[in-house]
């Protein structure tokens, strides 16, 4: 009867440790898709951003203009 005990506790562990080298791999994929779409966006958002503050910049100077 030890023996099945050990066996279970065993194949518990084995399944236990394949679970764990699954979600690991997983969040180690996710984490390179992650940064592969953060790569991509980048060049958008550095024109968002660059667009943005030329928007301020002009209507900073509109507001000088009429001010002025």
């Amino acid at each position: 009867m030890l023996v099945v005990w050990i066996t279970a506790a065993v194949l518990s562990l084995v399944v236990l440790g394949v679970l764990a080298h699954g979600l690991l791999g997983a969040f180690q994929r996710l984490g390179r898709e992650l940064e592969a779409a953060e790569r991509e966006v980048r060049p958008f958002l550095e024109q968002a951003q660059a667009t943005a503050a030329r928007a301020a910049a002009l209507q900073a100077g509109e507001r000088q203009a009429d001010g002025g």
